[in-house]
Order: C-alpha cells, then structure tokens, then sequence
C-alpha cells in the first residue's frame, strides 16, 4: 500500500501516511528506509510541463535493432545506451525492434547527432528509427494537455 500511495505522490509526508495507512510513523519511515536500501524505491522525480517553461526540449523515441551478444543477450548493449546522458530511458521490447531509448535534447539537431553520432555507431546496433514526440497528453499518469473549450457556435434547428 505505502508504495501505490508514494507512486502517486512522492511529496506526502511520513505523518500523512501513516494516518491514510491507519499505521505508525517510525513503522512507515522503516519500511520506506527498507525498500530504499533494497531498490525497490529507486528514486524521486519531478514532473514539469516543459511547453509551459521558456525552456525547449525535445524529445524522441528511438527504436533500436541491435545483435544481440553471446552469453550476455541485450544487457551489455543496453548498459552502454543508458550511461549517455542524453538518455531517460531504455527499456528491452517484444516485437520488431529490440530496444527503446528515450531521450532529450536542446533542439532536433542535437538528438539528430546523437543518433547518428553515438548510438548508430555502436558495434552491436543494425538499425534505428526516431519518433519525435510532438506534445505530450498525459505523461508518468499525469494529465498534461488541458480540456480545450468548445468554440463552436451553437446551431439552431
């Protein structure tokens, strides 16, 4: 339960959480200690609307085809991906490609040059194919994109 809770909001304080547990504090820092120790917890983000910001950021999917490596599979590939800095994430895929890495660049020259750069160049990487995300609706479960107003005039019979 302290996980689905602290999924939804990282924020929510020791205090708070016991009393929505109906549990004690030092019982719900412990656990909360404990599966930071054991990584279950991996960590606690920030959500930030970026299109709301004078920062710009893009960002892409990249669908990697890669060989996979005797003894050792996609892990060591994977490895070397997810140590870029550029990269947000990577994960392992069913289905024509292989790998997913996601990542964020200042404009769509720098992802471009990541790509063809650094990633493509791998040994192990046969191909890839990059989405740029457009604009995000809802992002980690949260709902980004507000509900437009209807403009239209009303029509009469």
């Amino acid at each position: 339960e302290i996980l689905t809770v602290i999924e939804r909001n990282s924020r929510i304080n020791i205090k708070e959480l016991a009393v929505l547990l109906d549990s004690e504090e030092t019982l719900i820092a412990n656990e909360i200690q404990d599966m930071e120790t054991e990584g279950v917890i991996c960590g606690y983000h920030t959500l930030i609307d970026w299109s709301k910001t004078s920062g710009e950021r893009v960002n892409a999917l990249i669908e990697v085809k890669v060989s996979p490596q005797r003894g050792i599979g996609f892990d060591s590939i994977a490895e070397r991906i997810y140590k870029y800095p550029e990269v947000n994430s990577v994960y392992l895929m069913s289905g024509g490609f292989d790998l997913m890495v996601i990542i964020e660049g200042r404009t769509m020259q720098d992802v471009a040059g990541f790509v063809t750069m650094k990633l493509s160049t791998l040994d192990t990487v046969l191909s890839t194919s990059t989405h740029f995300i457009l604009k995000k609706y809802k992002d980690y479960g949260t709902v980004l994109a507000k509900k437009r107003e209807d403009i239209r005039e009303k029509m009469t019979p």
